[in-house]
């Protein structure tokens, strides 16, 4: 499921849109200023960032621009009553990949979010392609070298979300989140049985790799 930050000081806008996203399919994760979704993306994993301007502390831009510093790659699309020219080119500036005007039609909303992951490559036909391998989210199968492999489902998911984002390392708690839930039972070491098992699995694959960064987690690694 496609997660995406919410940064908007006003309440009851955050609340709105975090119900139409979620309505629409969407796993949506609150903010309500720039600082507090610095906090949220020390611990969570998000696909897409959406974002106001006016907020108190670390504004849009200023988000916008240290997140793309840092080195976060997910889309970012800013949704502000600034309508310049001028407010404009400097969110583009900043690294965002979109720009709306409030008040926001909802409908025009989900059309930009769309286009903006299929552009990131989290397509809405879901597939995922590196090299000559292919993920397929709704069939759950990864095909390399002639072969197609029918993963089960949690397997499935923790190489997606790790080639989703080629280099970023995940922490097992925050794999464990994202795909058990925050509820789950199960601990850290449910992880690495999965990724032994997906690492078995993908032996012969030579497009990308599952890497152990000690300490820390996973990340998976584009070889071509």
């Amino acid at each position: 499921m496609v997660s995406i930050l919410v940064v908007e000081d006003d309440i009851k806008l955050n609340k709105f849109f975090c119900t139409v996203l979620t309505r629409n399919g969407f796993r949506t994760v609150p903010a309500l200023d720039g600082e507090e979704a610095l906090e949220v993306l020390d611990r969570e994993v998000v696909d897409l960032m959406i974002t106001d301007i006016t907020m108190p502390g670390v504004d849009g831009y200023e988000l916008v621009s240290s997140l793309r510093e840092a080195g976060f790659e997910m889309p970012m699309l800013i949704i502000t009553a600034r309508d310049s020219y001028m407010d404009k080119e400097l969110g583009f500036n900043a690294g965002a990949d979109d720009y709306m005007v409030k008040p926001v039609d909802v409908n025009e909303l989900l059309l930009r979010i769309k286009a903006i992951l299929r552009r990131a490559q989290i397509a809405s036909e879901r597939r995922i392609s590196c090299g000559d391998t292919v993920l397929s989210y709704d069939a759950l199968t990864i095909s390399f070298r002639g072969r197609e492999i029918l993963l089960p489902q949690k397997e499935f998911q923790l190489i997606y979300k790790l080639i989703s984002h080629p280099n970023k390392i995940f922490t097992r708690q925050q794999l464990m989140d994202e795909i058990w839930g925050m509820d789950s039972e199960s601990d850290e070491r449910t992880v690495d049985v999965h990724i032994n098992r997906l690492r078995d699995r993908m032996k012969d694959c030579v497009d990308l790799e599952i890497i152990t960064v000690r300490g820390l987690g996973y990340k998976a690694v584009k070889k071509t």
